[in-house]
């Protein structure tokens, strides 16, 4: 398994290529599972359950994606991994609400080791936070399976401009905003991150394959 950082912004149609060229290589067992850590310039992504009216501004470009989910936004400093494992290999029978648990707790123990509790909610996908204005998202989930080999993956906010989301409806959610690493108070680099996505990928993965082999 490959973990990859991109060292310039993506453009989202390529990595959508490459994505769907490596999830083809995996399930033909010519390649390896890929994690690739990246960000896009500014853009609006519509999943498969998106609703018109949850575009309020497309002032970026809006790109119509296969994962499911709704609206969500990707741009500078935020953190996008796109996840393409052999679930088939991985579980010993394939799952996909425990793809998604595992993806929700990776995100959670990454943060952790930044000193940020991140939390799940029964009626809410995401990753979410307790602030002084309330519950706020810091990490966003979306996920495509073909084949039983994952792609698309998880968004973690770290510094981008968060009044970018205000061109949407966030996961169709209007109740609750949208939070980061650095409106939360913590100094942490994109760099930082990757590292603690590095970090807690063994505990969350590996083990679960070891127990599923």
């Amino acid at each position: 398994m490959e973990i990859v950082t991109a060292t310039k912004f993506a453009p989202y149609e390529t990595a959508i290529s490459e994505m769907e060229a490596r999830v083809a290589a995996i399930r033909a067992d010519t390649a390896d599972e890929l994690i690739w850590l990246l960000e896009h310039p500014p853009l609006y992504t519509a999943g498969t359950s998106a609703k018109a009216k949850d575009l309020l501004n497309s002032q970026f470009p809006v790109f119509e994606t296969g994962r499911g989910g709704q609206y969500t936004y990707h741009g500078p400093g935020q953190r996008v991994a796109y996840v393409m494992l052999n679930l088939k290999k991985r579980q010993s029978a394939p799952d996909i609400k425990k793809y998604v648990w595992q993806l929700e707790e990776w995100i959670i123990r990454s943060l952790a080791t930044l000193d940020v509790t991140g939390e799940r909610r029964e009626d809410r996908i995401g990753i979410w936070v307790n602030t002084p204005e309330g519950e706020a998202k810091i990490a966003a989930i979306g996920v495509r399976i073909r084949h039983w080999v994952s792609y698309h993956g998880i968004s973690i906010n770290v510094n981008p401009d968060l009044s970018h989301f205000e061109g949407i409806v966030p996961c169709g959610i209007n109740d609750y905003g949208v939070t980061s690493l650095e409106k939360l108070g913590i100094e942490a680099t994109m760099l930082d991150v990757d590292e603690a996505l590095k970090q807690s990928w063994d505990g969350v993965f590996e083990k679960q394959r070891q127990a599923a082999a």
